[in-house]
């Protein structure tokens, strides 16, 4: 139905896609899989008329195709939900679902709203999801908008005559087990009237969904196989060119911490979020916080790099106590925080690799009461080589970077502020399993030169395979603390028990 012919693409002389050639065949999941920086996003941005190949070709139904942009593709019945999402929240779902189609509703320059409310109403329909179209967007879940993505996607029904391919860039990575099953169970009912990309690195939910699965390599298709006669091992091991190791953690190097307490809560509360929270970390400590969604461990988290001012009980920083009121007030106490949204919160995507490295201490690259510009670069070039950074070079933009080495650069700045204490929140959300690997190194790493952290993480296994303490957290109070040393963890049904 669709195919991609000896496509090339290249950034800045760097070649991103080389001679990519799929098939997408009616009525069939197609997965995508690859290390970060692969090649998968260029290819399904290509696909979505966001970019233009440098050279080869697409055919649609046998007919050559040339997408000018996104318009174009859903001309074609080609439609993509975004991994970040596209959604504007102030707006309600049925505007979000015709955003850019409002014509079809308007006559005399006024919109007929309850015509394309119905016509939401419709489109949700198509998927089983029943949703309150008149609702602000911002008032629904992650897994909602996830919902209403897909039905945005299946208007390209009403201009199209043919069958539609729609393009599943990340769909998964923040949704809950049972928010998995839902879309799985709605993609697998559309099968019938549309094929679908699906880009995942949760190689077991990619083989669970889809018919065939395509691997890409530094910027080429490896591999194709069936999914019925590949396993997640054999997969992991053709994107990243090893086996996946029962040392994935690298427990191996996990050591005892040292004996200063570097951070202390005693009776820690935020109103609303937790209460009466105590626990010490030692230098060299990783510390993990596992719960649910409204446990309070994100909120924890934030009160820690002082996103979110304490209400009640004392923090001590080293053994003196401090009061955060602001994120600046724990930078100057050492302690940096690793966001969950890298891209939204932890870098400024349109700076260099060497302006968001230098942003934390911009005292490190000034002379003279201005930037020494080359002393910043040097400064990001030996981060890039330190930390093996796929770029070009540091005056790379960060939005042109591959999620694993955006996070690198995250993390460089927060050493290169002098950071003793470092809260990770969810480090690895959507890396593949190589850039999870190297990223786990890299905390190691953290851990022998002192540094203290505090985990918080997307699974139970991570949160256990790199923890020395564990500490479990539900209703905005601590259940449990397990210790978790290198050869004695603790298992899952343990933690989840406290949980829940």
């Amino acid at each position: 139905m669709l195919s991609v012919n000896a496509i090339s693409k290249s950034f800045l002389g760097v070649k991103a896609l080389k001679d990519v050639s799929i098939e997408i065949r009616p009525n069939e999941v197609i997965g995508l899989i690859g290390e970060n920086g692969a090649g998968k996003s260029t290819l399904m941005r290509t696909l979505a008329g966001t970019l233009r190949p440098d050279s080869g070709t697409l055919t649609l139904d046998g007919e050559p195709l040339r997408l000018r942009g996104t318009r174009d593709a859903a001309l074609h019945g080609i439609g993509m939900v975004f991994q970040e999402q596209s959604l504007l929240l102030n707006m309600s779902v049925a505007e979000n679902i015709y955003l850019g189609q409002e014509d079809r509703f308007t006559r005399f320059g006024i919109v007929n709203w309850r015509a394309m409310r119905a016509a939401a109403r419709r489109q949700l329909a198509k998927i089983g999801v029943d949703i309150d179209v008149t609702t602000r967007t911002a008032e629904l879940s992650f897994a909602a908008r996830q919902m209403v993505e897909l039905a945005k996607a299946l208007t390209l029904e009403e201009s199209v005559s043919r069958q539609l391919v729609i393009l599943l860039d990340e769909p998964t990575s923040v949704l809950t087990a049972a928010d998995i099953e839902v879309l799985f169970d709605r993609v697998r009912a559309l099968k019938s009237r549309a094929s679908f990309v699906f880009v995942s690195h949760r190689l077991d939910e990619v083989l669970r969904i889809s018919d065939r699965v395509y691997t890409m390599k530094d910027g080429e298709v490896v591999a194709e196989h069936r999914a019925s006669d590949v396993t997640a091992p054999q997969l992991h091991e053709i994107m990243v060119g090893r086996g996946l190791q029962t040392e994935y953690y690298k427990e191996p190097r996990q050591k005892p911490p040292r004996p200063d307490v570097v951070l202390e809560a005693n009776g820690l509360g935020v109103k609303g979020a937790f209460h009466n929270l105590d626990f010490k970390i030692h230098a060299g400590e990783i510390l993990g916080i596992a719960g649910v969604v409204g446990s309070g461990r994100e909120e924890l988290s934030r009160t820690l790099g002082g996103f979110m001012p304490q209400s009640e009980g004392v923090l001590k920083v080293r053994g003196e106590e401090v009061r955060f009121t602001s994120p600046e007030q724990a930078v100057k106490k050492s302690i940096g925080y690793i966001p969950r949204e890298r891209r939204y919160e932890g870098l400024v995507m349109f700076l260099s690799i060497a302006e968001n490295i230098s942003l934390a201490d911009l005292s490190s690259v000034m002379r003279g009461g201005a930037i020494d510009y080359g002393k910043e670069r040097r400064l990001a070039a030996e981060w890039i080589r330190k930390l093996k950074i796929k770029a070009p070079g540091p005056d790379v933009a960060c939005r042109k970077l591959s999620g694993g080495n955006q996070q690198k650069v995250v993390l460089a700045r927060w050493m290169t502020a002098g950071s003793r204490i470092l809260i990770l929140d969810h480090p690895t959300r959507g890396l593949d399993v190589g850039a999870k690997e190297e990223v786990y190194e890299l905390v190691r790493d953290l851990c022998d030169q002192g540094i203290a952290i505090v985990l918080l993480s997307d699974t139970l296994e991570e949160t256990i395979g790199l923890s020395h303490r564990v500490l479990v957290m539900r209703d905005g109070a601590v259940t449990a603390h397990f210790d978790a040393a290198a050869g004695s963890k603790p298992d899952q049904v343990d933690l989840v028990r406290e949980m829940v």
